[in-house]
């Protein structure tokens, strides 16, 4: 691996600032033996050896030993600072090698799971259609007063449809985002969210307030997938908040690029329960896939951003993504159904 002149300096500083630590236990070695020898002087301590004064000569022993000993323990904390250096480098590597064991395990798994989401949608997309244009049919030769007849064909209907999305959704989930990423303000991003999703909001009374920075740098995304995103999150809040409750689109700008927020009044997500909601095929809801947000996260992390839940201040939920912004890098309790 090339070392970058970003990576390489601060660790050639830190080496160099290891050296130095031998240099100055000798320095200060020699300097306390340097003070003894004074202070022996001051005070008339002389040694004789057979007659002959050897002060001089003892005294140089003396300032030669210190000087040995501030050296040797500038040697020992040099040793203990690389010993601690090369701790946090092994601990930095095994954090990346779990990383990749991680995230080669759910390759692994989109790959089986693409296997089945591709056998599914041809074995069961043609029988569904199928099924559903002739349930189409016999609602359309029923006699205008056969309602329980009407009611049965709307509700085949229905359960087509249903079934219909959790085909897509488990297709969307097993396929990685095709991004075609391109400079988008974020005001566009939430009028088109906002749009698609009024109805929803309206027909439970859910009051939906749109809060967003002045200045906020464009983000670098694919306008379609992001939209997706909201949409998805906003119908989550919809489902979760009672009738006449509040939902904000939130945005600000954040380390370079733009935190977006989703808040609600609703009961809010467990705290037992944040770390799965992002995993697939986890749900609470009764007829929910599992892959609603899960999907959602594969597309935020696609764009190198980061989705989040935790708690709105006064009640709620607050799902949180974090985007680069443009030129900063990257590429380019309810739970979702």
């Amino acid at each position: 691996m090339i070392e970058t002149n970003s990576e390489a300096s601060p660790r050639a500083a830190e080496a160099d600032g290891a050296r130095r630590e031998r240099w100055l236990g000798l320095l200060a070695g020699g300097l306390l033996g340097a003070l003894d020898t004074a202070v022996t002087l001051a005070l008339g301590i002389h040694f004789e050896m057979n007659g002959t004064d050897v002060t001089l000569a003892v005294l140089g022993l003396y300032g030669g030993t210190f000087a040995a000993l501030g050296f040797t323990f500038g040697l020992v904390l040099e040793g203990r600072r690389r010993d601690r250096a090369q701790a946090a480098v092994i601990r930095t590597q095994l954090e990346a090698i779990a990383a990749a064991r991680a995230r080669l395990a759910q390759s692994e798994k989109l790959a089986a799971l693409g296997q089945l989401a591709a056998a599914i949608a041809h074995e069961v997309r043609n029988a569904l259609a199928v099924i559903r244009s002739s349930a189409q049919g016999l609602i359309e030769s029923l006699p205008d007063g056969d309602d329980e007849a009407h009611r049965a064909s709307s509700f085949i209907l229905a359960e087509m449809d249903r079934l219909s999305s959790v085909v897509s959704s488990l297709l969307s989930f097993a396929r990685p985002p095709r991004l075609a990423p391109r400079p988008v303000e974020i005001a566009a991003l939430f009028a088109q969210a906002v749009l698609l999703a009024r109805e929803d909001l309206e027909r439970k009374g859910i009051r939906l307030e749109r809060r967003e920075a002045h200045g906020l740098p464009q983000v670098n995304v694919d306008p379609d997938l992001l939209v997706q995103v909201l949409l998805g999150l906003l119908s989550n809040a919809a489902a979760a908040v009672p009738t006449g409750g509040d939902v904000a689109l939130e945005a600000r700008a954040a380390d370079g690029g733009v935190e977006i927020a989703v808040v609600d009044s609703g009961p809010g997500v467990p705290e037992d329960l944040r770390g799965r909601i992002f995993e697939p095929f986890f749900t609470t809801r009764e007829k929910g896939t599992g892959l609603g947000l899960a999907v959602a996260r594969q597309i935020v992390e696609a764009h190198s951003g980061r989705i989040a839940v935790a708690d709105r201040p006064g009640g709620g939920a607050c799902f949180s993504i974090r985007l680069p912004g443009v030129g900063a890098g990257g590429g380019t309790g309810r739970v979702a159904a």
